[in-house]
């Protein structure tokens, strides 16, 4: 089955949202959409030191995507503003990445992979990187999805019920480099923040719960992935955008019937 490369696309277009859906829920909640894309395009540099030494892109997007997640909350509440720290970090390290890739040989052909997808070029090697990601990320959402709800809702309530606001900012930055590591061959850098923040944005007016618009901006994600896809060869149209593209659909189909639902 696995031989048919739409079936191991879809499989990977899965294997990202079952990640990216429930992150970006706290992301969406943190109102800290920008984290996706500083770990993102910082991940651009992790391409070009795995191309360099001829190592696994992935263990090269891991290691800086988790060095930019321990960066990140190390300098939380310091002096320079979240927003302004996470601009910094986004865009030097997608400059430092792209000066890098330049003076590769022949890197130049696959830099657009690594920035928009590919993924209906994903291998059985890919697919079990991706979803093994996923369960990882899954494990710790799960894991910690009460610690990480309340620190969420008040950072000083947390700590004074005895838990560490900074330690589950770490948790939450690392399972985001994780998701970031897996989802760069099937969205591309520049595309991975919106995967995370459409789905959940999406299922925010139709959730009630917490716990049900994670699942919901799952469902949303996955409908993305596979709309996308299919739209994609339908149309012959970049298959990374294009899933964006159904997500940013559905986000506008939930807000209008939010909206025609609050008139009634």
């Amino acid at each position: 089955m696995l031989d048919d490369f739409m079936v191991r696309a879809a499989l990977a277009g899965l294997g990202v949202a079952v990640a990216a859906a429930p992150l970006g829920c706290f992301v969406v909640w943190r109102r800290f959409a920008y984290i996706g894309d500083a770990t993102a395009h910082a991940a651009i540099l992790g391409v070009a030191l795995s191309l360099a030494f001829g190592v696994s892109v992935f263990a090269g997007v891991l290691l800086i995507a988790l060095s930019v997640a321990v960066l990140l909350t190390g300098l939380s509440g310091r002096s320079l503003g979240s927003d302004a720290l996470l601009g910094v970090i986004a865009h030097s390290g997608l400059a430092l990445g792209l000066v890098s890739v330049s003076f590769l040989p022949n890197a130049r052909v696959d830099l657009m992979g690594y920035l928009v997808g590919d993924i209906l070029a994903v291998s059985r090697g890919d697919l079990v990187v991706i979803w093994l990601g996923a369960a990882v990320v899954v494990a710790l959402v799960v894991w910690r999805w009460q610690a990480l709800l309340a620190t969420t809702l008040s950072a000083d309530m947390a700590q004074a019920a005895g838990l560490s606001p900074k330690k589950e900012q770490l948790i939450l930055t690392v399972a985001l480099a994780v998701t970031v590591a897996v989802a760069i061959k099937v969205v591309g850098a520049l595309l991975i923040a919106a995967l995370l923040i459409i789905p959940a944005a999406a299922a925010r007016p139709v959730s009630r719960t917490p716990e049900t618009m994670a699942v919901m901006a799952t469902a949303v994600g996955s409908c993305a992935a596979l709309g996308g896809l299919l739209l994609s060869f339908a149309l012959d149209t970049p298959t990374g955008p294009t899933i964006v593209t159904v997500a940013a659909a559905i986000f506008a189909l939930t807000q209008g019937l939010s909206v025609a639902s609050g008139r009634g």
